[in-house]
């Protein structure tokens, strides 16, 4: 598994978080090529400091050249977004450049809620939080790219499959 030790650390870590985009989909049954992991980690300061000290220990750098803790502060956030259209902060591991791990600057859907429908799936051991599948229908649809429009096909298609189970 690509990520298989990013899962292992943030499960031992007890990280606040969510899988979502294309890795969400595929942990869901979903065939589909992704590159990047994106997550919905709670933006709650306690729970982001932690994740960027993990980032920092994996070896994970910010791909654009700022501080990872300038995540922590969500006036700095919320500036990105409305200055520069920012939707995700990139973490990228220079010794493996194809690792790129993607966390959403804001909340697109209320974190806890996300965490009310979440759905937990197993693999090599690891317990992976992943966004249910009418969650990520909704982020998809936020998004509206080529990409996420098929996306939301292939979701609509694993939901009528589970209607008939």
């Amino acid at each position: 598994m690509y990520y298989e030790k990013v899962f292992r650390t943030l499960q031992k870590s007890n990280i606040r978080y969510a899988v979502a985009g294309g890795v969400a989909l595929v942990l869901h049954g979903v065939v589909r090529f992704t590159a990047d992991l994106d997550l919905i980690v709670d933006l709650e300061l306690k729970n982001l400091k932690h994740f960027i000290q993990i980032m920092n220990e994996l070896g994970y750098q910010p791909r654009n050249p700022v501080k990872a803790e300038n995540l922590l502060d969500a006036a700095t956030r919320d500036r990105w977004k409305r200055e520069k259209s920012m939707e995700v902060f990139s973490f990228v591991d220079p010794a493996q450049p194809m690792t790129l791990i993607d966390v959403f600057i804001e909340e697109k859907i209320p974190f806890d809620e996300v965490m009310k429908d979440l759905v937990h799936i197993t693999a090599k051991g690891i317990t992976i939080p992943v966004v249910s599948l009418p969650h990520l229908k909704r982020l998809k649809k936020a998004a509206g790219r080529p990409q996420d429009l098929a996306d939301i096909e292939a979701i609509e298609s694993l939901e009528q499959a589970e209607d008939k189970n």
